[in-house]
């Protein structure tokens, strides 16, 4: 199984300030790439994932490194775990390879697969009951609300109509009926959109990151470093609207001024570090 490479890396260890004395927390541990890189420079570092496969591929890829703590959580809790001030956290939000790549899982538009889409397994809600029982409305809300999808009605009607005759439950039957409901220009920028809206709406993604963040700003050292990476509009303005406030309340510094995108070559050769945008702050 291969795991993603990490995007922004470089930077993301320039604007963490990582010392070798320090401790770090990585919110989403995911395939491990940034969390080795922090590992390197002889921190220790406290590391979240609330899904077990990507716990247990990840020790695997990092078993040299001692100076390692896994935590087998959402990241909402992260004060339930930590108890002393930290010098740095990091966020790199969204799905990882490893998720994309594995079809059962729900998440891939290039591979067919149940509809689950749960970030951690043990959640009772999945895609597949969301497309099947919600009602027109609630689907359109869906898709506008977390999707920022122009043909949300469209699609949530086309989905009422499809599950008259027979029950949605993979990934490419999904995909076909988005495809038929909207115009040919649409089609690729639709589906993903509305698969992110799914997703986000069974992990309840925005709410738990609007929190998260804050907890992670009263968990920073003086002069602790915090970095969120995010792959699109809606968990980019939370993030920058947390570093706002926080700034505004005299808790944080904001360092990036815009936010930081990969170069053209890192870009080339990653595709997931394409929408990638980094924001850092420093604790006051």
């Amino acid at each position: 199984m291969t795991y993603h490479v990490p995007a922004l890396l470089k930077e993301t260890i320039d604007y963490l300030a990582v010392k070798s004395d320090g401790t770090y927390v990585d919110t989403t541990l995911g395939g491990g790439g940034h969390a080795e890189a922090i590992a390197r420079e002889g921190a220790r570092i406290i590391a979240f994932d609330q899904d077990q496969d990507a716990l247990d591929a990840a020790k695997d890829r990092l078993a040299k490194f001692k100076n390692i703590t896994y935590i087998k959580d959402n990241f909402k809790n992260l004060k339930n775990h930590i108890k002393e001030p930290v010098d740095g956290i990091l966020f790199d939000l969204g799905v990882s390879s490893h998720q994309i790549d594995s079809a059962e899982r729900g998440f891939s538009l290039q591979q067919d697969g149940p509809l689950d889409m749960r970030m951690d397994k043990t959640l009772k809600i999945t895609a597949e009951q969301i497309v099947n029982t919600y009602p027109e409305k609630d689907l359109e809300k869906i898709f506008k609300e977390f999707g920022e999808e122009r043909f949300s009605h469209r699609i949530a009607k086309a989905i009422i109509k499809y599950r008259q005759q027979e029950k949605i439950h993979t990934t490419f039957q999904l995909k076909a009926i988005i495809e038929k409901a909207i115009p040919t220009w649409k089609k690729r920028e639709s589906i993903t959109r509305i698969f992110q809206s799914l997703r986000i709406f069974i992990n309840d993604e925005l709410d738990v990151l609007k929190s998260a963040l804050k907890d992670a700003i009263d968990l920073l050292k003086p002069k602790g470093r915090i970095v969120g990476i995010s792959y699109h509009s809606l968990e980019d303005r939370i993030v920058k609207h947390a570093f706002i406030t926080a700034k505004q309340a005299l808790r944080l510094q904001v360092l990036t001024k815009k936010p930081v995108q990969a170069g053209q070559e890192e870009a080339a050769s990653n595709s997931r570090a394409r929408s990638a945008k980094l924001r850092a702050g420093e604790k006051t």
